[in-house]
């Protein structure tokens, strides 16, 4: 049945999905990089109460249940995936269309060069999106180098500034 107005085609429809990605260069080995990422416990700033099953099939839980995936992808140094569900606190299923996040490593030199791919981000998020992922590269950096890692809100205001958000009003 078509809805008055619209046109339908038995024809593939061409659109394109937002995507946010980063490529950035941490110190040291990828084995250091992997054990930030795949060890919840070893960034509880940005992590909070939550596990990653180290496995493809493994469940994901993150920020308090607030982020819930499946891993698709487990391969120690090389590559983690997972899906990305946001709930909001009460939610039995998520508002948000599901999306996908992607983690890979490669060895440069004496460091490591990881690519993080989120997509999709929907269009009214993909700001919000990047100053989030941009504040956890930056705890994930400082941890690999074995230094203090600050508090999330630390990053997280000059990350802000970085891409315009009010922290605020984040959707303003």
């Amino acid at each position: 049945m078509q809805e008055l107005g619209k046109s339908t085609s038995d024809d593939a429809q061409f659109t394109h999905a937002q995507m946010v990605r980063f490529d950035r260069v941490l110190s040291g080995p990828p084995e250091r990089t992997w054990a930030v990422l795949a060890d919840t416990g070893g960034l509880p700033g940005w992590y909070g109460a939550g596990h990653i099953e180290p496995r493809a099939g493994g469940a994901v839980e993150l920020m308090g249940g607030h982020i819930k995936g499946v891993v698709t992808q487990w391969q120690p140094t090389q590559r983690l995936a997972y899906t990305w569900n946001v709930f909001n606190p009460g939610d039995a299923v998520s508002p948000y269309p599901e999306s996908y996040v992607t983690f890979s490593l490669a060895a440069v030199g004496d460091g490591t060069v990881l690519t993080l791919e989120h997509l999709p981000v929907l269009e009214q998020f993909v700001r919000l999106n990047a100053m989030g992922w941009h504040t956890f590269l930056d705890m994930v950096a400082a941890a690999v180098r074995g230094g203090p890692v600050e508090g999330r809100d630390t990053y997280m205001k000059a990350n802000a500034r970085r891409y315009n958000i009010d922290l605020a009003n984040p959707l303003g």
